[in-house]
C-alpha cells in the first residue's frame, strides 16, 4: 500500500464536517504531488489541485494553516504550468504565492521558502512575457531569501543558483556586465555547496557552464569557454541515457563547441556539435518544449558546415529544420523573429549557390517579417536591418530595380546608427553601405555617392587592419572606387578632404601598381589647387616631389609620360614665381619641350 493509498484511507475516516478533514485533504494532496513528481502522471497533479482548493475553503482568512495551503496550491499550479504550459496556472500560482508570503511575515519559519518559490514563478512569467518588472521583483525576492539562508543552511545553494539564473537573464535583456559577473560568482558558490554526490550537482555544473559561455561571448576569453566545455562534459556524464535532463546537456555542450569552432576553426568541434545536436533533437520529440530550439541550433550548425565545406545537403537540411522550427514558433512566440531571420539567411545562401530567384524573394519576405517583430530597442534589430539591406541589394543586382537599392541604403544607414564606434559589426555595416552607394554611383553617376563610398571604405579599413579576414577585400574595393574617381576627371576635385584621401590611398598602392601614377597625378592637382588658394609653400614643394616620383613611373616609352612631364613643369614654374630660382625655370622649360616632342 503506497503513501497515496494510506492518505486516502485517512481521508475516508474524516467525512465532510468532521474535525481534521482539512489536514487529511492536505496530506493526500501532498502525497499525490509527490507521486506526480516521481511518475509524471498529470491526473495526480490535477487531483492534488482540486483537493487543495477544498482545503482553502476549510481554512479561511485567519486560519493558522492558511499560508501552507496557499503555498501548496501555488506549487502544484506551478508544476502543472511547467508540464502543460497553461498561462492561467502560472498566473494563479503567482497570486497564491503572494498571498502565502503576505501571511508569512518576517520571522515566520517558512518565509524564505515563500520568497524563493514566488521568485521562481515570477522568473518563469518573465520568460513567458518578457516583462522586466517580473524579473526585477524575482531578483529582489531571491536576495531576501538568500539573506535568510546563511552559510550552513541546507537550501543556500538553491538560492545562490536561482539568483544567478535571474541575473543571467537580466544580463541577456539589458547587457549589464556586473549582472553576468555576479551570476558567475554565485554559480561558483552554489557549485561549491553541491558536491559531486549532491543530487543537484549536475544542475549547478550546467548553469555555471552557461554563465561562463555568456561571459565568453561578451569578452571572448577562451578560458571561459574551455571551462564551460569541461563543466558540460562532466554534467553529461552524470546524465546518462534515460536521464530527463540529458538532452539539455547535449544541447548546451553543442552550443559551446559551435562557439569554439567559430573562435578557433577546429572542424572537429563543429562535427561534434552537429553530432550532439542531433542526439539532443532525438530526445526532444514532438511536443517537447525544447524541440524548437534544438531544431534551430542544429540547423545553424549545419549552415556553418555548409559554409565550411559547401556541401549542399547540409544547407538543404538546415532549411528543412528551420522551417519546422518556425512552425513551432507561431505569431507571438518570443523566438519567432530568430527563426524568420535564420531561415532567410539559409535561403539567401542557397540563392547565392544555385541562383533560384524564389529563394531570394522568400529571404526578403522572411527578413521583413523578422524586422517587423524586432521593434526599436530589440537587440536583434540592427542585424535584421543589415540582413534585409543585403538581400535587397542582391535583388537589385538581379533585377536592377532602383527602389531595392534605395531601400537597402536606408536600411544600412539605420543599422549603422545602431552599431556605434567599437561595435563588433560596425565594419560590416560600413562595408556594405559603401557597396550600395558605389552601386548607386554606377547607376546614376552622382559623385557624392562615390565620395561617401570611399570615405566609408576608409573607415571600415581602419577597423580591419592587415590580417583581418576582410582587409584584402576592402583594399580591392577601395581601389576600384578610387579608380572610378580618377576616370571622372571633371569631378576629381570634389572629394571631401581630397588630399588626405589621396595620401591614404597612396599607402594602399605599391610602387608597381598600375594606378599609382594616376593617383600621384590627382594628388598633385589637389596640392596645386590648395596652393593657389592658400599659398602654403609646403604644398608646392610636396607637389614637386610627387611630380618627380610620377616621372620615374612614366619612362620615355610610357603613354602617360607627357602628362607627367607637364605636371612637374607646371609645379616648377609655380615655384619659380614664388621663389625665382633660375634652375627651376630652366628645368620647367626643358620638361615642356620634351612633352611637346611626344
Amino acid at each position: 500500500m503506497d503513501d497515496v493509498s494510506h492518505k486516502r484511507a485517512d481521508l475516508e475516516s474524516c467525512p465532510p464536517g468532521s474535525n481534521g478533514r482539512d489536514v487529511a485533504l492536505f496530506n493526500l494532496a501532498a502525497a499525490l504531488r509527490n507521486r506526480f513528481m516521481k511518475g509524471g502522471k498529470f491526473c495526480d497533479l490535477d487531483e492534488a489541485i482540486i483537493l487543495l482548493r477544498d482545503v482553502l475553503g476549510l481554512r479561511p482568512s485567519g486560519h493558522p494553516d492558511r499560508s501552507s495551503s496557499l503555498h501548496g496550491i501555488a506549487l502544484c499550479l506551478s508544476n502543472r504550468y511547467n508540464s502543460q504550459g497553461a498561462a492561467a496556472d502560472l498566473e494563479e500560482a503567482v497570486t497564491f504565492g503572494r498571498a502565502a508570503l503576505e501571511l508569512r511575515l518576517p520571522g515566520h519559519p517558512h518565509r524564505a521558502v515563500s520568497l524563493y518559490n514566488l521568485a521562481c514563478d515570477l522568473r518563469t512569467r518573465f520568460q513567458k512575457h518578457a516583462r522586466m518588472y517580473d524579473l526585477e521583483e524575482a531578483i529582489e525576492l531571491h536576495r531576501a531569501a538568500l539573506e535568510l539562508r546563511p552559510s550552513g543552511h541546507r537550501d543556500r545553494s538553491s538560492s545562490l543558483d536561482r539568483l544567478a539564473l535571474c541575473l543571467s537573464n537580466r544580463y541577456d535583456s539589458q547587457g549589464a556586465v556586473a549582472d553576468l559577473e555576479e551570476a558567475v560568482t554565485l554559480g561558483r558558490a552554489a557549485l561549491a555547496l553541491r558536491l559531486p554526490w549532491h543530487p543537484d550537482h549536475p544542475v549547478c555544473l550546467n548553469n555555471l557552464a552557461c554563465h561562463l559561455r555568456r561571459r565568453f561571448q561578451k569578452h571572448t576569453r577562451v578560458c571561459d569557454l574551455e571551462e564551460a566545455i569541461g563543466l558540460h562534459r562532466v554534467a553529461l556524464e552524470l546524465r546518462p541515457s534515460g536521464h530527463p535532463d540529458r538532452s539539455s546537456s547535449l544541447h548546451q555542450l553543442a552550443l559551446c563547441l559551435s562557439n569554439r569552432f567559430d573562435s578557433q576553426g577546429a572542424v572537429a568541434d563543429l562535427e561534434e556539435a552537429i553530432t550532439l545536436g542531433r542526439a539532443a533533437l532525438e530526445l526532444r520529440l514532438p511536443g517537447h518544449p525544447g524541440r524548437a530550439v534544438s531544431l534551430s541550433n542544429l540547423a545553424c550548425d549545419l549552415r556553418t558546415s555548409f559554409k565550411k565545406h559547401t556541401r549542399m545537403y547540409d544547407l538543404q537540411e538546415a532549411i528543412e529544420l528551420h522551417r519546422v522550427a518556425l512552425e513551432l514558433r507561431p505569431l507571438g512566440h518570443p523566438d519567432r523573429s530568430s527563426s524568420l531571420h535564420r531561415l532567410a539567411l539559409c535561403l539567401s545562401n542557397r540563392y547565392d549557390s544555385q541562383g533560384i530567384v524564389a529563394d531570394l524573394e522568400e529571404a526578403v519576405t522572411l527578413e521583413r517579417a523578422a524586422l517587423d517583430l524586432r521593434l526599436p530597442g530589440h537587440p536583434g534589430r540592427a542585424l535584421s536591418l543589415y540582413s534585409l539591406a543585403c538581400y535587397l541589394r542582391r535583388r537589385f543586382q538581379k533585377h536592377a530595380r532602383m527602389d531595392d537599392l534605395e531601400d537597402a541604403i536606408e536600411l544600412h544607414r539605420a543599422a549603422l546608427e545602431l552599431r556605434p564606434s567599437r561595435h563588433r559589426d560596425r565594419s560590416s555595416s560600413l562595408r556594405e553601405l559603401a557597396l550600395c552607394l558605389s552601386n548607386r554611383y554606377d547607376s546614376q553617376g552622382a559623385f557624392a555617392d562615390l565620395e561617401a563610398a570611399i570615405v566609408l571604405r576608409y573607415a571600415a579599413l581602419e577597423l580591419c587592419p592587415p590580417g583581418h579576414p576582410h582587409h584584402g577585400l576592402l583594399v580591392d574595393r577601395l581601389t576600384v572606387d578610387i579608380r572610378k574617381g580618377f576616370q571622372n576627371r571633371t569631378l576629381v576635385h570634389n572629394l571631401e578632404d581630397p588630399i588626405g584621401l589621396r595620401r591614404a590611398a597612396l599607402e594602399l598602392f605599391p610602387s608597381e601598381h598600375p594606378d599609382r601614377s594616376s593617383l600621384l597625378h590627382s594628388l598633385i592637382l589637389c596640392l596645386l589647387d590648395r596652393y593657389d588658394r592658400q599659398r602654403v609653400a609646403g604644398d608646392l614643394k610636396e607637389a614637386i616631389t610627387l611630380g618627380r616620383a610620377a616621372l620615374v613611373l612614366n619612362p620615355p616609352s610610357h603613354p602617360s609620360r607627357a602628362s607627367a612631364l607637364h605636371d612637374l613643369a607646371w609645379c616648377l614654374a609655380k615655384h619659380f614665381r614664388h621663389q625665382p630660382i633660375a634652375a627651376d625655370l630652366d628645368e620647367a622649360i626643358l620638361l615642356q619641350l620634351e612633352a611637346l616632342q611626344l
